[in-house]
């Protein structure tokens, strides 16, 4: 979805390094707070040194393409982008929990089976 947006916005080289990198780096960086606990990320409050160190590090990528001498090349991306850049991080954020919810059920009712069988073996003469 980021390539399509990103053309679709005619971007060159060094606004696709820069759209590119301040995606990846947020998902990469948010998707902590999905992964980190079983259950709904937002009713689990992380420990307020992993949010403040978190978001300091997405609020950093976001910021290099604004920097006065642009680090790495990146240029600063137009506004409409940070608007798709926000719709597309909570989709991948809600498809990650999708995912983790998905993953939890299927291991119980893996993990409820297995303790079916070991039942019934040590019950089988």
């Amino acid at each position: 979805m980021t390539f399509a947006v990103l053309l679709a916005l005619g971007a060159d080289a060094a606004l696709f390094q820069a759209g590119w990198f301040m995606e990846s780096s947020a998902t990469q960086v948010l998707v902590i707070f999905v992964v980190r606990t079983r259950r709904n990320p937002m009713r689990s409050r992380p420990h307020p040194l992993l949010a403040v160190m978190s978001l300091g590090v997405v609020a950093v990528g976001l910021a290099l393409p604004f920097s006065p001498a642009p680090l790495l090349g990146f240029v600063a991306p137009p506004l409409p982008f940070f608007a798709i850049l926000v719709v597309l991080i909570g989709v991948y954020l809600a498809l990650v929990q999708l995912c983790k919810q998905r993953v939890y059920r299927s291991h119980g009712a893996w993990r409820r089976r297995r303790a079916r069988v070991a039942t019934l073996r040590r019950t089988t003469p």
